[in-house]
């Protein structure tokens, strides 16, 4: 009889549940008996515009050098990221996702009884990971749905290694400012590194400068991806800025070509396209005002968002998410962020969008 695996594997796994992504268009199409092109998914913060043509050529001919192993050490891409933030290429990490920058870090710092500090309603990785390398997670109430940043001050402990702050938070979309994020960064001592996620930054109009805390040498970690704005999700290509005593503890954690060639090809030429990402911040100003305006027409509680997605309260979410999927509009429900009552819905084109509203009005008239 084989020996329990749990008793050799690490204790604090057992308990772990593993990140749930968005529902894929052809998984629903096969399970549904739908045809994929009249499914629209409106569920995982996806640009609805897809990659800049500029990318696509880029990746088409990278496709040329498949055999050949990618270049391991990113030159040509961390030196554009590096350039365009008025850093050195020493201060720019590429991962397999800003995912994996996430895991790079917990490799370099985290221990059993080690904890982290993250917003009770910030993406769920933070937790995840951190479980990963048995150490424990705070969770600050964020009251309104907005990092409390002066409560994650507060709870900082002699063990805490590790603080996250998404900004834009995802699921919520709600933002903290310049001066809350100056005087919580008075106040974080040397031995926590702080983690700013900005997935979400290139749609804002203003965004917090924190690259600053980058240039003075801070223990800090800025995660940005090219899944959202850029629209090369599948790829799974990220980056993080940090100090050159940071990120080379960083470096040291990957793993050989964790970021590909095809991707950093598509990374490099979406990068440098200014008119794509214009394009797709255009789309999202007006889907997002079109869909916080039907919320408030129906009378549906929901956060204002300044990222490419609306949290909207719609009673029972589980309920809302699998009638909607059967009507071929995928969405997101909230219960795995303990808003059972919640949906996270992306923005896409206004079609997409007038669809997912039409869909939503018919889903709760049957309640």
């Amino acid at each position: 009889m084989p020996t329990d695996i749990w008793q050799q594997a690490h204790s604090w796994l057992e308990s772990l549940v593993s990140y749930d992504p968005g529902k894929p268009i052809e998984e629903t199409a096969r399970e549904l008996g739908l045809k994929p092109e009249d499914i629209i998914k409106v569920a995982s913060n996806e640009n609805p515009l897809g990659p800049s043509p500029k990318a696509v050529e880029a990746m088409k001919a990278a496709c040329e050098q498949a055999h050949i192993y990618p270049d391991g050490g990113g030159y040509k891409l961390r030196t554009a990221i590096a350039e365009k933030f008025g850093l050195e290429r020493q201060n720019v990490i590429l991962g397999n996702g800003s995912n994996e920058i996430i895991e790079l870090i917990g490799h370099g710092f985290l221990n059993p009884g080690d904890n982290v500090i993250a917003a009770e309603h910030a993406f769920v990785v933070y937790k995840l990971m951190a479980t990963l390398f048995g150490a424990d997670t705070i969770e600050v109430p964020d009251p309104g749905f907005v990092h409390d940043l002066d409560a994650m001050a507060d709870a900082i402990t002699p063990e805490t290694k590790e603080i996250f702050i998404a900004n834009p938070n995802n699921p919520t979309g709600t933002l903290v400012g310049q001066e809350e994020i100056d005087r919580f960064m008075a106040r974080v001592p040397d031995h926590v590194i702080v983690v700013f996620d900005e997935a979400y930054y290139e749609f804002l109009d203003t965004p917090p400068d924190t690259v600053k805390y980058v240039r003075e040498g801070r223990n800090v970690v800025i995660m940005r991806t090219f899944s959202k704005i850029q629209g090369l999700a599948s790829l799974r290509i990220g980056y993080g800025l940090a100090p050159a005593h940071l990120a080379d503890v960083i470096q040291k954690c990957r793993q050989p070509f964790n970021a590909n060639g095809i991707a950093q090809a598509g990374a490099l030429a979406g990068l440098l396209d200014d008119e794509h990402q214009e394009k797709t911040r255009d789309v999202n100003r007006e889907g997002r005002a079109f869909l916080q305006e039907s919320f408030a027409e129906m009378g549906l509680e929901f956060v204002p968002s300044h990222a490419n997605f609306v949290l909207v309260k719609v009673g029972d979410g589980d309920r809302v998410f699998k009638e909607m999927l059967n009507r071929g509009v995928i969405i997101r429900a909230m219960r795995s962020y303990k808003l059972p009552d919640w949906v996270r819905i992306s923005v896409g084109t206004m079609d997409q969008n007038r669809r997912c509203i039409a869909t939503l009005k018919e889903v709760l008239a049957l309640a």
